[in-house]
């Protein structure tokens, strides 16, 4: 859960081409300079590669430390570490911003509180691999409403079979509640991409994702202190707590925020629809969460349907004309 989610908002899905892409178009060019452009362009999408890895590989690192914290509690020691991080390397000016403004960045910290607080409730109760499918609808249900393109209510209804099966028909193999809580958390992460996008146009650089990961993170303070305690303050937990805010949050903005300098919006929207694979291998590795073969085709359609969105929102924006009036 990542702010540069933000990417597969349809405003985002005019394409920039990378400048080490476009190097590669001139006729003429030399062999060596077209094997470095090569590796230009292919550069960007390793470092979103390793921002998932990084985030995914974090949330089953904070599935180990649940049962020391609880997940509300996890919750706020990733929140709190990253808050301090951000506000240290971004330094947000806190004058000359508008009474929006303020309310936009709110609207944002509170998208992200609530995003994170039901997606680690759902991480508590169904395994990674499954929380991850069910959340990544909400995304995709944003991009289908967004387009109004019929196609992509095709690759809706490809996402919606593959939840039947991930669920067995009934969800009778999911905890009913994790289910919720992961389908809870998809909704708040297509808020939270609205406001995201919002914030990036009032604050400068990282100033406004610093501000709302402070307001999450003193949401969520009340409620990690009210379920852990003082469990919150044994070193052991607050040093994994430390660890997955990196994982899942310091080191995925940086890496993405390097990686979308030099990528077009939707390549990065197709590379974020990878999450649901990532994640499930996350959870086998971490925390021997095997999949059957029902729910690997389950992923496989979520992913093919949010990759099919991705591309036909291009294809349409391509193919309309601009408006020359």
């Amino acid at each position: 859960m990542k702010d540069q989610r933000s990417a597969v908002e349809p405003a985002a899905a005019a394409v920039a081409v990378p400048e080490a892409v476009t190097a590669l178009d001139g006729p003429g060019a030399a062999q060596p300079a077209r094997q470095g452009g090569r590796r230009a362009a292919l550069a960007p999408v390793a470092l979103v590669v390793a921002g998932g890895l990084s985030v995914q590989f974090g949330s089953a690192v904070a599935a180990l430390l649940m049962p020391r914290a609880g997940a509300l509690g996890v919750v706020t020691l990733r929140l709190a570490v990253a808050a301090v991080v951000l506000l240290a390397v971004c330094r947000p000016k806190l004058r000359g911003h508008s009474r929006a403004d303020w309310g936009t960045v709110a609207a944002f910290g509170v998208a992200m509180g609530a995003m994170n607080m039901l997606f680690y409730q759902a991480l508590d109760r169904i395994p990674l691999g499954a929380a991850v499918t069910l959340e990544v609808l909400g995304p995709l249900a944003l991009s289908v409403v967004a387009s109004r393109r019929l196609i992509n209510f095709v690759w809706a209804g490809l996402a919606l079979g593959g939840v039947f099966l991930l669920g067995g028909g009934g969800f009778d193999r999911l905890d009913p509640l994790g289910a919720a809580f992961a389908l809870g958390a998809g909704a708040m992460w297509a808020t939270y991409i609205i406001f995201s996008a919002r914030t990036g146009r009032r604050f400068p650089q990282a100033d406004g994702l610093a501000l709302a990961m402070t307001v999450a993170a003193v949401l969520s303070l009340p409620l990690g202190i009210l379920e852990s305690g003082a469990k919150l303050a044994v070193p052991s937990t607050v040093a994994m707590g430390a660890a997955v805010a990196l994982m899942s949050s310091v080191l995925p903005y940086t890496l993405e925020l390097m990686a979308l300098r030099r990528l077009p919006a939707p390549t990065f929207a197709v590379l974020m629809s990878l999450e649901p694979a990532i994640a499930a291998t996350a959870g086998f590795l971490i925390l021997d969460q095997a999949l059957t073969a029902t729910d690997a085709l389950a992923i496989a359609l979520v992913i093919g349907a949010s990759m099919g969105a991705v591309r036909s929102q291009v294809t349409g924006a391509r193919g309309r004309k601009p408006d020359l009036a």
